[in-house]
């Protein structure tokens, strides 16, 4: 490959991992690695100019804004900084720098040096002392506004301390470790995605448009720099500072002012010591001049200043022998390898074991235990094996292969289609017991008023709840749950009737909350509507189950074998044992009706009737509701806000008709 095509090849790459990174939220590789990839991309461009381009990644700030939310163009650019990896190249810009300074008969400059915070860049606009808008960077020309969101963060001040005719500043939102380790904790009670990082985690939670979940994530806020300001001028960056922390404003913690490059990168090598201990993720040091008279002296690039730089740590990195792989069952039934380390310190804490993600992964590395491997702290947080050292492997070390069987209750382990994720099949997995009684009180399924995630997270604590069906045995321990903090007489009354109500259930609601794989509201509607119990659903053949309306293999496979495990059959047994209802509605369709054989599909917000009070009006007169249009489909019953399946139903012929047409038809 030569150097043009080597040249496109990392722009595309650059260009991806960017959309990853700025506008999803979900990097696919670690800030070194991307740097690297941008560092070797800037060297080739320097050596071969004839190749730069001007839509090259190297002159381009971030990613695109998002178009769910309002659009700002910032008064100031918001720039990024030149990346320095080394001690020389730190060095080189301190020397450039200062020629130029001395050319001009300028005095040796002092510099700030500050902690590069691992979070997402804002603006923050203040008039006459009051906040009134904030902003991400986006592409560092347009960004987008998320004031109410930035409301949301507690040191955030919404009010100055003097009235500022006008003040813009620059900062940085970040999401503290114990927050980041608590929110994907969350995360993963309730099944879903976890952050790679803080870093992601405080842009995914930023970038929110429900204001209520930002507040939720616990974000903190440090600024770090004076964009504009009215009624006042400033000599230097350090004063600016100092003026606003005394404004209210969370200032950078620990930045220092040095003179000369051995002052300089002794403090960098400080704030690099210190990284394991602090609170927050930093993942380099900035070096600004002091003096803003020289830095406009100075002057900047289409991307950077020329009087910044950021020096980026490294991941610290260790070896150390992987003593055993064991297999971790999750809350959402995911089992998830991890590596039992010799322990080993590193980045300030000492790790001993390391997450392998799933089974590709350990494939991939060929990590096998016995082995020597080299491991580093992704983001300073998360322990990960980089690599395994192939020469020192063991001559008794053996490809490891993941679990057939759940370590926990013994079912059945599948490997989900399209991904790398392996999960337990148990219908009452213990280790996966919050997830399936969350999912079972839920509003789509058995829908029990006041049990939510906390109470769950208690119960399961107390020991007063260890399988689903031991829900309805709540009440004979009433006086244990009325002890429970905040939730006394009144609340746990409550509780129990709710839990009385759901025995009564409708079958479809019962097949939804066991959370068979593969199926959701509308297959448990359609199997709740063709079959007259569950154990008629429980002996039906998968050639059987398959023909069955919107059904398929996959789903016909999945709902046998999660009927054919004997943990199913036992809670099923216990649920029944318990008065919860097992058995579909008495079908009897009126004579003469008019929607009989018929095949209808429901589409938008209709006037009076709820999604499922029309499924269960077609269903009653002998109709069957699909959630896909064909040209078999008998008419699409369409409300308000109609979308995709409108336009289908006009392309294919399909008659389109309105809630008052189908209530005439039940009538007539």
């Amino acid at each position: 490959m030569d150097e043009a095509e080597r040249i496109l090849e990392l722009r595309k790459m650059i260009q991806y991992h960017n959309r990853r990174y700025y506008e999803e939220d979900s990097p696919e590789i670690s800030d070194f690695e991307y740097d690297r990839l941008m560092r070797e991309l800037q060297v080739l461009e320097e050596t071969f100019p004839i190749l730069a381009s001007p839509d090259s990644p190297t002159r381009k700030v971030g990613g695109a804004p998002r178009r769910e939310f309002a659009k700002v163009t910032h008064e100031v650019p918001m720039q990024s900084l030149q990346d320095v990896f080394t001690e020389s190249d730190l060095r080189a810009f301190i020397s450039r720098t200062e020629d130029t300074i001395r050319a001009w008969g300028q005095d040796r400059p002092q510099y700030v040096v500050e902690r590069k915070i691992d979070g997402l860049s804002v603006s923050l606009l203040y008039e006459n002392g009051r906040f009134v808008r904030g902003a991400t960077r986006g592409d560092g020309l347009i960004g987008e506004e998320v004031t109410e969101n930035l409301k949301t963060i507690v040191g955030l001040p919404l009010a100055l301390k003097d009235e500022v005719p006008r003040l813009l500043v620059r900062g940085e939102v970040y999401m503290p470790e114990d927050a980041f380790v608590q929110l994907n904790e969350r995360q993963e009670l309730l099944g879903e995605k976890t952050f790679a990082n803080p870093r992601n985690a405080a842009a995914g939670s930023l970038r929110q448009l429900d204001s209520r979940i930002t507040q939720s994530r616990s974000l903190s806020l440090f600024v770090f720099n004076v964009q504009s300001i009215e009624g006042r001028s400033f000599s230097s960056h350090s004063e600016s500072l100092a003026f606003l922390a005394d404004q209210g404003l969370p200032v950078s913690p620990g930045h220092s002012i040095c003179r000369g490059a051995d002052a300089v990168w002794d403090q960098i090598t400080r704030i690099g010591e210190m990284r394991g201990t602090l609170p927050y993720g930093i993942d380099g040091a900035v070096v600004k001049i002091d003096d803003l008279s020289l830095r406009q002296l100075l002057g900047e690039t289409s991307k950077v200043p020329r009087w910044a730089v950021a020096y980026k740590y490294p991941p610290e990195q260790k070896e150390t022998v992987v003593e055993d792989i064991r297999v971790q069952v999750g809350r959402t039934g995911k089992l998830t390898p991890l590596a039992a380390l010799r322990p080993v310190l590193i980045a300030g804490s000492q790790v001993s074991r390391a997450t392998l993600h799933n089974e590709d992964y350990i494939r991939e590395k060929d990590i096998r235990v016995g082995d020597s491997v080299i491991i580093e702290k992704a983001g300073d947080i998360i322990p990960a094996v980089v690599r395994i050292i192939p020469e020192k492997r063991p001559t008794h070390a053996v490809p490891f292969v993941m679990p057939d069987r759940c370590p926990v209750c013994g079912a059945p382990v599948v490997r989900e289609a399209e991904t790398s994720a392996s999960r337990c099949t148990g219908a009452d997995c213990p280790a996966q017991l919050f997830r399936h009684i969350l999912h079972f009180a839920s509003r789509d399924a058995m829908d029990i008023e006041g049990l939510g995630p906390a109470l769950i997270e208690v119960l399961v604590q107390e020991g007063l709840i260890t399988g689903i069906a031991d829900l309805f045995h709540l009440s004979e321990k009433r006086d244990r749950l009325v002890r429970l903090q905040r939730q006394g007489e009144k609340s746990t009354d409550n509780l129990l009737r709710a839990i009385d109500r759901a025995r009564s259930r409708p079958l479809d609601k019962l097949l939804t909350a066991l959370g068979i794989r593969n199926v959701g509201k509308e297959a448990a509607r359609t199997l709740a509507n063709h079959f007259d119990s569950i154990d008629d659903i429980a002996a039906a053949t998968v050639e059987e189950l398959s023909l069955l309306p919107d059904f398929g293999l996959i789903t016909a496979r999945s709902v046998q074998d999660f009927f054919a495990q004997p943990s199913t059959l036992e809670l099923i047994d216990r649920l029944k044992a318990v008065g919860v209802r097992t058995t579909a509605d008495q079908r009897q369709t009126p004579a003469g009706s008019q929607l009989a054989g018929g095949t209808y599909v429901l589409t938008g917000t209709l006037p009076s009737l709820t999604r499922e009070e029309a499924t269960r009006l077609i269903l009653s007169h002998g109709g069957k509701v699909s959630s896909s249009v064909s040209r078999k489909t008998t008419a699409v019953i369409a409300g308000e806000e109609a979308g995709s399946k409108l336009d289908k139903a006009r392309t294919l012929g399909v008659r389109v008709i309105s809630e008052a047409e189908l209530l005439a038809l039940v009538q007539a």
